[in-house]
């Protein structure tokens, strides 16, 4: 069972009865009155609010215990708090509810999580209360449509640097060793974005604000991190956001202050609580990084910046509209890239490289769902921050700013937050600011493409004279049968030639393209060109096919295209064709090798470069594959060699051949590096590229234990002992994986991170022998979680998605491996949410299989 779960019929029955206009939240992390100040803290919460009618309510808690709780200045029976609730009666009119509990800290990055840094013993706190676990911290009505006005104090030692959602008002000396923090009442916003941040944090404040409204900027790190921060760069994406949303959305960004803390031990990227945003640390680079890393961070805290219209300002009513908020600040992250950057297809480009991708995938799981989600609770909402409400909601809203014009879809938005400020919408009051500020009707576009799940996939088909000269042209649309929706599509038609060595555009032509079938009537009397692209400036969400001649070109000449974008779209046609077994893995990664130097979008470089080893290591024929990796490996040796000194290309070169070493003599080459022998020029051995080469030693029985220790004692950092358990997790040693597996799946007190790192070292390829036990393991532990078992009952999503996501083995036997699993699926008891992370994974397998199969009678190109 799900814990502590929510449905949507409570969670709106609840809202019916009442509304919260006021919340004040006093947290206490002196330690004074715990047993143990490193496990648990007391917070006071009391929320004021009026009730309709007289009612049975409840207010959520995951405490360990309730001390003290009064309504209206009357007590409760504190013995009433039982399974997160806290039982109630009131009657209609005005009330003011305190609760005052005890509560754990986390080591599972959900609610206050607690972290000592091991370099220095210092203590971080920091909260993370998206979907709904500020229960885990305060005593709340958890739902998104109960919003209130949020008033914070927090007491901690004197020498820590504390922050909230309001600016700080006032700080009161509590003892020689406490002080009080008092944080100013903010505007009305939904529990889940109260962010606290505390502990020994190194706080830097921007020299200039940001805005209309001159919103003071800020950057919270660890002491241990600030030698690395570059907080100007940081501040620099900052206010072009600020900048650039303020004049799209027309409206000023409406929280005060921004402050952005880098924490540790973070589950996900980012999260936008009011004003207080917190982000992976792992985000402040210790080592050298390509230009796409750097990219994928200020796409990060544009993203968050978004939120702040886009979820914070104007917030769903309830989960369903979860993509209202991600899929929009996703565009939106990207649009303000495009507005910022000196090319703006740049942004488009690597946001076709690296999202839409995660999008396209996830869409042909079976696990796949509308962007409009029956998100019927909170087990349900768990299971959807994924490649749909994310990057094919964005990539949707890009054809629908095609569809409608980017001036009416902005007009729309500034009138959807003029409207909404403060409140709570669903997806109908979006549509209706759109097709007021359009013109256009958007019910049967929403049908389509919000309301049903399913990617379509648009083939050119045509015919030509003995001239070469176009007399008919067509585009196919296709729709796979478990979601048969044929779509209507604004695309753009490209036609590209040779010319001087370089593949051209020669001539565009937008149009719409609509039911199985769509005439070009404008393309017939044109020579056939070397390159014909349906999808041109990646204005659509379609997997498109590239034509016979089509696909050859883009094989042989893919680094002759001049724009980023128009690659973009060609990788991106290679790989779908690749994964629907259309393309064998050996043609894709003859491409990849091909084109992969002189590709200027590191974003792609390095999405690519993972692309093309899975193609040679799991969608090669077993027959093939050692023939298939050795030309990856060698291929990747001599464009390393080639690659200019001290170059990106070079960095994301030698991490792709350290994770396609397949011997001893590749190991040799990769350790050489760590001490220094035969270096490729420029290439700097720092501490990050260190780890991967250590890792991939570990992976091919060449880093024995005395080495990873080694290496973690030069790296005495948190990272270095996430590092070190990751690579003791991928050595081919049966104790390893013994151990590995005892932390990953038994031990309650390992850290989220650490535990992560365990599972992603665990799984590695030429396994096969010491992983195929563990596949029973496996299917047990999804059966142990699903039950709430062992570690289970406690343990946070993140921990238990982390073991089913990344611990499935990958096995080269794939046909006996899915009959297994098959098996299994149809006959265990499983949550829906265990169910659906092990048959995504099932997916990828059959997936796999079919790749193989369709491989093995084809001709593979040279």
């Amino acid at each position: 069972m799900f814990p502590d779960n929510l449905t949507r019929d409570e969670a709106m029955a609840r809202s019916a009865l009442i509304a919260t206009s006021h919340y004040r939240i006093e947290l206490d992390l002196s330690g004074r009155e715990v047993a143990d100040p490193a496990l648990t803290f007391r917070s006071t919460s009391t929320v004021r609010f009026a009730a309709a009618a007289p009612g049975s309510l409840h207010i959520d808690a995951i405490a360990d215990r309730v001390i003290t709780a009064t309504l209206d200045g009357e007590p409760l029976e504190a013995g009433r708090f039982a399974d997160s609730r806290l039982p109630f009666e009131v009657t209609a009119g005005d009330h003011e509810l305190t609760v005052t509990a005890e509560y754990r800290y986390s080591r599972a990055g959900l609610g206050l999580h607690r972290f000592v840094d091991p370099a220095d013993d210092r203590i971080y706190c920091y909260t993370q209360f998206e979907s709904a676990e500020a229960r885990r911290v305060f005593a709340c009505f958890e739902q998104p449509d109960l919003k209130a006005r949020m008033s914070v104090t927090v007491t901690a030692p004197r020498d820590w640097t504390v922050i909230s959602n309001g600016a700080e008002t006032g700080r009161v000396d509590v003892t020689e060793a406490l002080s009080r923090w008092e944080f100013a009442e903010t505007e009305p916003f939904s529990t889940y974005l109260v962010g606290v941040v505390a502990g020994e944090y190194r706080q830097v404040v921007a020299d200039e604000t940001a805005g209309k409204n001159a919103a003071p900027l800020s950057i919270l790190v660890r002491d241990s991190v600030l030698p690395h921060l570059d907080a100007d760069r940081i501040v620099e994406v900052t206010r072009g956001g600020f900048d650039v949303f303020e004049e799209a959305f027309g409206y000023p960004y409406p929280f005060g202050k921004y402050d952005q803390a880098f924490v540790p031990e973070y589950n996900m990227g980012a999260m936008e609580n009011v004003g207080c945003i917190v982000l992976r640390d792992s985000m402040i680079f210790r080592s050298r990084v390509t230009a796409a890393t750097y990219r994928e961070r200020a796409n990060v805290v544009l993203h968050e910046l978004a939120h702040m219209w886009f979820g914070d300002l104007v917030t769903m009513r309830w989960w369903d509209d979860l993509w209202l908020k991600e899929s929009f600040a996703e565009w939106a992250a990207t649009f303000a890239q495009s507005r910022l950057d000196a090319d703006p297809s740049q942004a488009w480009a690597t946001f076709c490289n690296k999202r839409k991708t995660w999008a396209y995938r996830q869409d042909q799981l079976s696990s796949t769902h509308p962007i409009a989600a029956d998100m019927i609770d909170l087990e349900a909402v768990e299971q959807n921050f994924d490649g749909i409400t994310y990057a094919k909601g964005a990539s949707v809203l890009r054809q629908l700013v095609a569809f409608v014009g980017e001036d009416a879809f902005l007009a729309g938005a500034r009138r959807y937050f003029a409207d909404h400020a403060y409140g709570n919408t669903e997806l109908s009051h979006l549509l209706t600011a759109l097709q007021q500020a359009s013109g256009r009707d958007l019910s049967g576009w929403s049908a389509q493409w919000l309301e049903q799940a399913g990617v379509n996939t648009l083939r050119p088909e045509f015919a030509v004279d003995v001239a070469g000269v176009i007399t008919r042209f067509t585009v196919l649309q296709e729709a796979p049968a478990e979601w048969p929706t044929l779509r209507d599509h604004r695309i753009a038609i490209g036609l590209y030639d040779l010319i001087d060595g370089r593949l051209t555009r020669t001539h565009r032509l937008e149009t719409d393209v609509s039911g199985a079938a769509t005439e070009v009537a404008g393309l017939t009397g044109r020579r056939q060109p070397d390159l014909i692209l349906i999808n041109d400036d990646d204005l659509t969400y379609a997997k498109l096919r590239l034509d016979p001649r089509s696909l050859t070109t883009v094989i042989d000449n893919i680094d002759r295209i001049d724009d980023p974008l128009a690659r973009a779209v060609c990788w991106g046609a290679a790989w779908d064709m690749c994964r629907d077994a259309e393309l064998p893995a050996a043609d894709y990664v003859a491409l990849v090798l091909r084109g992969v130097a002189v590709e200027s979008d590191l974003t792609a470089v390095e999405a690519v470069l993972l692309q093309g080893l899975r193609a040679a290591q799991e969608d090669t024929p077993p027959a093939a594959r050692e023939t298939v990796r050795r030309t990856w490996q060698d291929g990747l040796a001599g464009l390393l060699t080639a690659a200019e000194p001290g170059s990106d290309h070079q960095l994301a070169l030698a991490r792709a051949y350290a994770r396609a070493a397949l011997d001893p003599s590749a190991g040799a080459v990769i350790n050489g590096w760590l001490v220094g022998e035969d270096v490729p020029e420029g290439l700097v051995v720092d501490q990050d590229l260190r780890w991967i080469l250590i890792l991939h030693l570990a992976r091919l029985g060449l880093a024995d234990d005395a080495m990873i220790t080694a290496e973690q004692g030069r790296d005495n950092t948190i990272t270095g002992a996430e590092q070190a358990a990751g690579a003791r997790a991928a050595r081919p040693d049966p104790a390893a994986k013994t151990e590995a597996w005892r932390l990953a799946v038994a031990d309650a007190d390992v850290p989220n991170e650490t535990q992560r790192q365990v599972c992603v070292g665990f799984v590695q390829p030429d396994q096969d022998d010491l992983l195929r036990p563990y596949l029973a393991a496996y299917l047990e532990a999804a059966e142990q979680m699903s039950a709430g078992n062992g570690i289970w009952g406690g343990q946070g999503t993140s921990l238990r998605d982390n073991a089913l996501i990344l611990l499935y083995p990958r096995l080269a036997d794939t046909a006996e491996q899915l009959r297994t699993v098959d098996a299994w699926l149809a006959s265990a008891d499983l949550t829906p949410s265990v169910r659906r992370l092990v048959s995504e994974r099932r997916d990828e397998t059959a997936r796999s299989l079919r790749c193989q199969q369709a491989a093995e009678g084809a001709t593979v190109r040279p």
